[in-house]
């Protein structure tokens, strides 16, 4: 008796999970562009002169459909608010990455990470604009809400730029969707 029902469980697992992972395959587009914004948060040295600011970014992936990671070549705009005082700042980016989606089924959780350019922008009263060109990179986690036509995600990402013997840093908390 106990024979027969392990060998029906067994044989509906083993009808049961290749429709699971067909569904979770099916659902994964092979290539994917995508628009996110957002808040910016100022860390570190950064936060002194400039407040919570925002954030727009777009985005093309490339799925592997076997394996968990895809890969993810992002454009961000991010604008600092002013301090009292303090200088204007925006920063462009261009950014290559690597997306590991964990297990799950439904929302799905992932991680991202990457590096690339990041182009700073200082603008005060009185004095010329400067820009520079500098290596940056960035970690954070985010989540996958899977909808009919597109794909929404919640991500929070941890950016350092390299500057000149120190750094900047912030934190965009990001909202969007892919195609």
């Amino acid at each position: 008796m106990k024979r027969s029902l392990y060998l029906a469980i067994a044989a509906i697992a083993l009808v049961a999970a290749p429709r699971v992972s067909q569904a979770q395959l099916g659902m994964l587009k092979p290539f994917q562009l995508g628009i996110a914004g957002g808040a910016a948060k100022p860390m570190s040295d950064l936060s002194q002169s400039n407040d919570l600011g925002y954030n727009g970014t777009v985005a093309m992936a490339i799925n592997l459909p076997i394996l968990p990671v895809g890969l993810r070549v992002d454009g961000a705009y991010n604008e600092f608010g002013q301090k009292a005082g303090g200088p204007k700042l925006h920063v462009i980016s261009a950014t290559g990455n690597v997306v590991w989606r964990l297990p799950s089924i439904g929302v799905s959780p992932y991680l991202i990470g990457g590096a690339g350019l990041y182009i700073p922008t200082v603008e005060a009263t009185g004095i010329a604009s400067a820009s520079e060109n500098h290596f940056g990179w960035n970690a954070g986690a985010g989540v996958s809400l899977p909808l009919t036509v597109f794909k929404a995600f919640v991500e929070a990402r941890y950016n350092r730029i390299s500057a000149n013997g120190g750094s900047m840093e912030y934190v965009p908390l990001t909202f969007g969707i892919m195609f």
